[in-house]
């Protein structure tokens, strides 16, 4: 084990109490394959499943797993229109489980996600029985406060050069609070407690994943 290894499984751990007393389950795996292992032994064959565009979902190969396996997996991206699209993300309030990330996650457990189009963060605050996020070592940050800032200004610009979308934070690279009809910080949305006991499970991974 490295040095930053070492640091990270010390943080990791430090992360993952902090989570579980905010009412979540999580765990902290060291390489992609223990997080989709971990992943599995959580969903049980059969359930149903949705999720956002998490690029940290995909990265890890869990979507592979989930295709290859024995599960019912809505797949906006195989919609044959918008109209399907649409349809396929309304499941996602009446699915066993929902996948996903998030954009920021602070030391003490508290998460940022930001979203235009909100089927992500509408998920994630109410309807599928389990939310379960894969969270790479590079998006935990010390306080709630750089969990924003990073969201804003690392996250949701690279997430909008990515989409090849026209706003300020493209040409510039950082959040400018724009209302650009591209817009993708529509919503922002902050996590820090879980009513139902853990209706989420959190896997920390200590890859770099996602943005």
């Amino acid at each position: 084990m490295d040095v930053r290894q070492m640091r990270n499984e010390a943080l990791g751990k430090r992360v993952v109490k902090a989570l579980e007393s905010r009412n979540m389950e999580a765990y902290y795996t060291v390489t992609k394959e223990e997080a989709v292992k971990k992943a599995l032994e959580l969903i049980a064959e059969g359930s149903t499943i949705n999720m956002g565009g998490s690029a940290s979902v995909r990265e890890v190969g869990l979507i592979d797993a989930i295709n290859e396996g024995n599960y019912v997996f809505y797949d906006r991206d195989k919609a044959a229109s918008p109209e399907e699209k649409q349809e396929i993300a309304l499941k996602a309030f009446t699915c066993d489980w929902f996948l996903g990330s998030v954009n920021a996650m602070s030391e003490d457990g508290v998460f940022v996600n930001i979203d235009g189009n909100a089927n992500r963060v509408a998920a994630y605050a109410f309807g599928p029985k389990n939310v379960l996020l894969i969270v790479g070592m590079n998006k935990i940050v010390k306080t709630e406060e750089d969990a924003m800032h990073r969201a804003r200004n690392e996250a949701a610009p690279i997430n909008t050069q990515r989409f090849g979308i026209d706003t300020p934070c493209v040409k510039n690279g950082s959040c400018f609070d724009c209302k650009s009809p591209d817009c993708i910080c529509c919503q922002i949305m902050v996590t820090r407690f879980s009513r139902i006991p853990k209706r989420f499970k959190i896997i920390l991974v200590d890859e770099n994943l996602g943005f």
